[in-house]
């Protein structure tokens, strides 16, 4: 896909992500010499384009004080997924919410969610109300706690034109 030098400039300096200012969009924009309202212009375009397919957050919970986290998986019925899906990631507890295949014989689950908390004892505390509150309570499903952090960052792009 073809990229203005503009472009190119603007994804290379999204790697490092968006400055934690008033205005970061102003802010990238002075780090590649382009207007705020240039640099929003060219994401849609890029967005548009699905050159990128999003612009996220990636919250560093840990750093927040939020120790303890775990992935519930579910095996539900493949009818069943989106409706379960759509009722778990609305719910506040809930930081991500997606499907996957299964792969059996040893790992039946489709769906997977990500609780945070502050320790062990409150994630799984959330887990089980959130399983009653979904009405899911009586599906197979397990609890994951992560053992170790892996590093977190956004998408590169390349080296700068």
């Amino acid at each position: 896909m073809e990229l203005s030098p503009d472009e190119r400039r603007l994804l290379v300096a999204l790697e490092a992500g968006l400055p934690r200012v008033h205005r970061p969009f102003a802010a990238l924009g002075a780090r590649v010499g382009l207007e705020e309202g240039e640099v929003l212009r060219l994401l849609r375009g890029l967005l548009e384009r699905r050159v990128i397919n999003r612009l996220g957050l990636i919250l560093r919970h840990h750093e927040l004080g939020f120790r303890a986290n775990a992935m519930l998986v579910l095996d539900l019925p493949e009818d069943e997924v989106d409706v379960a899906g759509a009722v778990l990631a609305a719910d506040p507890a809930v930081t991500l919410c997606y499907r996957r295949p299964r792969r059996p014989p040893l790992w039946p689950y489709n769906l997977f969610c990500m609780v945070h908390g502050r320790d062990r004892v409150e994630v799984e505390a959330r887990i089980r109300a959130l399983l009653l509150d979904a009405g899911l309570a009586a599906v197979p499903h397990a609890v994951l706690f992560s053992r170790r952090r892996h590093k977190q960052r956004g998408a590169r792009y390349g080296e700068a034109a």
